[in-house]
């Protein structure tokens, strides 16, 4: 628990055998494998003091390197209070941070050469449009490119060689190399350039390397599970020639691959460093007995790991309460009820956290809270649901339902799916059927699409939401657009009907499109709200945190949702490797909880049967009935 380290470090502390060899070790590479919850930021600060005081090794030369800006700030707070609030000139900072310092160094870079993200979003953007691909969510593809394109560079993959998820080989050769000609026009770099470039650097000179490898004598790194390929490759020649590598993390948590962190480069890490030490942190101090065993009844199906016993001398605590639900609607309910009953007897709601698989689950939650007024803050944004364009041709299809003419809404959706209307046609900004019936005089067949077109607004104006869409999918075929679409794109149709499948969901609750739109307002204005206050601090609300996003933080009440196949693990997740990454990402969300640990699955989400996730089945006996 974090108050027991913080009087710890305060006073004389009392280690335990694995902190103390951790903390005492001197020379040469040492890997500390920490598991959840078992005090690593307390042997790190403790670590770099003990090599100051103890071994006389002067400050200046102790590289500390944390992932996060905020880690590396906690870390520098941290260590600040035990060596009595002096300054002592230990350099705390993040891989670019330091990377960054060699490069202006060298090449008199300034904050000023390195890339905004919005700018960023832009150059690709405009780059993208002048390709004029066929696309219906430029902000989603740009963002899928930016995803890419930083894999690409911190993998340092060769473009000839390198295979693009989101589009054809060639246009991602087009838009990478457009991108950074457009970077090198403007003499920016971005955050991956920093690493490419360090790496580059150090590796054709010499000379400069060795004087960073004198100023950095000593170096340790935080959540070493999480590094990449090229930041390893410029650690592991800073380090040289004397190895004084001090490396905390553990495989189990490594949750980043998409990002190009690579557990294997920590399970090889003895092979690379033969005399390294290693030592296990395997005492939880945060969890009860019941989290602590649970947890690992699922992290030790992986075979790709270190084998660990991890323990702790806590209490056993509740038993991690495992729940089946008839469908989403009521596993919501069970959620809200139990959380205004932690509210009544007092409990923080900033100690409760509902941990999500993507930033897309929360949504049918978010609405539930705004009915009970139940306040609530999320870590990421959540994307509205209602601004995804298969939403947007939804609601054209029912603005045109009711009455509107305008342009852009015919625009949207003449087409989808197919009517062989031409652009041409829609010449002013309001619309009639009576020009578009003249338009067409000619054709019988057209004025037959066009009279159904006209019948099924009109079937459509008498309906519920709920109806609607389901009117829009069946009887009009807009479900047979997305398969044609999903087939040009090379995607999966699934994923486009589950977009659908959610809106029928949230939008059964409401008898007619007012209360429908209405909710629409109300709800984008509740997640612009969440969006400024996250700039609060510590609110008293829940917190909805993906898997993700929930590493390295800790609460005493954590419900896990939507524990079902398909969701974790995640329908993309195919290969051995991806179904290992999952297993831990559960892992992590179980070893947040402090006290009380809920796992609810559904069986039935988005109309369709579902089953329990395999990790839930690692952790029951089926034949029992939850």
């Amino acid at each position: 628990m974090i108050k027991k380290e913080t009087n710890i470090t305060k006073n004389a502390p009392k280690f335990n055998e694995a902190q103390t060899q951790a903390v005492e070790h001197n020379k040469g590479p040492m890997m500390v494998l920490a598991g959840p919850g078992s005090g690593k930021t307390l042997v790190i600060t403790h670590r770099t003091k003990t090599l100051i005081e103890k071994y006389k090794v002067n400050p200046n030369k102790i590289l500390v390197i944390t992932f996060t800006k905020a880690a590396a700030q906690e870390m520098k707070e941290r260590f600040g209070k035990l060596m009595g609030n002096q300054y002592v000139p230990v350099r705390f900072g993040t891989f670019h941070a330091v990377f960054f310092s060699i490069l202006k160094h060298a090449y008199n870079y300034t904050a000023n050469n390195i890339i905004r993200d919005s700018e960023k979003k832009k150059i690709l953007q405009n780059i993208v449009n002048h390709l004029d691909l066929d696309l219906e969510d430029v902000n989603e593809f740009v963002s899928d490119m930016e995803s890419e394109i930083s894999l690409v560079k911190g993998e340092m993959i060769s473009l000839d060689h390198y295979f693009p998820v989101n589009c054809a080989k060639d246009v991602f050769q087009k838009i990478y190399q457009k991108y950074n000609e457009s970077l090198q026009r403007r003499n920016l770099i971005d955050f991956d350039d920093m690493l490419v470039y360090c790496y580059e650097l150090l590796s054709q000179r010499p000379d400069i390397l060795s004087l960073w490898q004198q100023q950095f004598s000593y170096i340790l790194i935080d959540e070493f599970q999480d590094i990449n390929k090229v930041q390893y490759d410029i650690i592991k020649m800073l380090a040289q020639p004397e190895d004084n590598l001090f490396i905390v993390g553990d495989d189990d948590q490594s949750i980043y691959r998409f990002r190009g962190a690579k557990p294997d480069i920590m399970l090889q890490f003895e092979k690379v460093y033969p005399n390294a030490k290693k030592v296990f942190l395997d005492i939880n101090y945060r969890s009860t007995k019941c989290i602590v065993e649970t947890a690992a009844m699922v992290i030790r199906n992986n075979k790709k790991r270190f084998p660990k016993n991890i323990r702790t001398n806590n209490q056993r605590g509740t038993e991690v309460a495992i729940q089946e639900f008839e469908n989403v609607k009521r596993e919501n309910e069970k959620v809200v009820e139990l959380i205004r009953e932690y509210q009544a007897k007092g409990v923080p709601l900033s100690q409760i956290a509902v941990l999500f698989r993507t930033n897309t689950q929360p949504r049918s939650l978010v609405s539930k809270f705004m009915e009970y007024n139940l306040p609530f803050q999320m870590k990421e944004q959540i994307p509205n649901i209602y601004e995804h364009w298969i939403a947007k041709n939804i609601i054209a299809y029912i603005q045109l339902a009711m009455g509107s003419r305008e342009r852009g809404l015919f625009l949207q959706i003449a087409n989808r799916p197919k009517r062989y209307l031409s652009r041409q046609v829609f010449d002013t900004q309001e619309v009639s059927f009576e020009r578009l019936h003249t338009f067409y005089s000619d054709k019988k067949w057209m004025q037959e699409r066009l009279e159904q077109f006209e019948y099924d607004l009109k079937a459509l104006s008498k309906m519920s939401p709920y109806a609607a869409i389901s009117y829009i999918r069946k009887a009009i075929d807009y479900d047979s657009y997305l398969t044609e679409y999903a087939e040009y794109k090379h995607i999966k149709a699934d994923d486009l009907y589950e977009i659908l499948d959610e809106l029928m969901e949230l939008a059964k609750p409401f008898s007619n499109y007012k209360e429908w739109f209405s909710h629409i307002e109300d709800y984008a204005k509740e997640l612009e709200e969440q969006s400024s206050k996250k700039r609060e601090k510590d609110p008293d609300a829940v917190n909805f945190v993906t898997m993700h996003g929930s590493k390295g933080l800790e609460y005493d009440i954590v419900f896990i949702l939507d524990a079902n196949e398909g969701v974790v693990p995640h329908q993309k997740a195919v290969l051995e490797e991806d179904l290992e990454e999952e297993r831990r990402m559960f892992y992590v969300a179980m070893t947040r909880a402090k006290k009380e640990l809920f796992i609810f699955f559904a069986k039935e989400r988005l109309s369709k049967e579902v089953t329990m996730s395999r990790f839930v089945a690692e952790i029951i006996d089926t034949n029992v009935t939850i």
